[in-house]
């Protein structure tokens, strides 16, 4: 199962537009809620094992980003990040095979003394060359989705990828995560200020 496959189920799931999608995904209330929050714990994602591995990396690049607290215990957290992750690695093969084939024939008649005489041969000549050609995939999605403590998903976002020059697949499905909700976060703050700790008690 690829990608291609997986992205589909994953946006059936979170049913939620990305904040990325234009203004009028953006509800005002949502975004009161979303600049008020500063601590941001990450669930344990699902998924297969890579699941935990990207994890790990949206813990670090949200931490880098130092825009939210990002805690080890969810006892404190203003919301919490969860969803589904996939961190693929698989192989593709394609064929070709080539073939050439050659046949021929000859004959000859003569006649002797009164009598016909015929012969003939036939010849053929065939070859041919199979390749195959093997290409290694990396490919790594995350599904997530931003939760207040009453339940309520104020944001979401589903990103792949198949790997950046300079990080791997998974690295860059973490980078993508956290550029999208720090950009929602600015967007939100843009609007207006609202008390610390007004969202959380909504």
């Amino acid at each position: 199962m690829n990608l291609r496959t997986l992205l589909p189920i994953a946006v059936c799931i979170l049913g939620l537009p990305s904040w990325g999608e234009g203004p009028d995904a953006l509800k005002a209330e949502q975004q009161r809620k979303l600049r008020a929050i500063r601590t941001v714990f990450v669930d344990e994602l699902n998924g297969s094992d890579g699941s935990a591995k990207i994890r790990d990396m949206l813990i670090g690049s949200l931490h880098r980003a130092a825009v939210f607290v990002i805690p080890e215990d969810a006892e404190n957290a203003d919301a919490f990040l969860r969803g589904a992750a996939e961190d693929l690695v698989y192989n593709e093969y394609f064929g070709d095979r080539e073939s050439v084939n050659m046949r021929g024939a000859a004959s000859q008649s003569r006649r002797e003394s009164g009598e016909s005489r015929f012969n003939s041969s036939s010849f053929g000549v065939s070859d041919s060359e199979a390749t195959t050609r093997r290409d290694h995939k990396h490919e790594a999605l995350a599904a997530v989705r931003l939760v207040l403590r009453s339940g309520e998903v104020i944001w979401s976002t589903t990103q792949e990828s198949g790997g950046a020059k300079y990080r791997g697949a998974g690295a860059d499905v973490a980078e993508r995560v956290t550029k999208e909700l720090i950009g929602a976060f600015e967007s939100a703050r843009k609007v207006g200020q609202a008390p610390i700790g007004d969202a959380a008690s909504k």
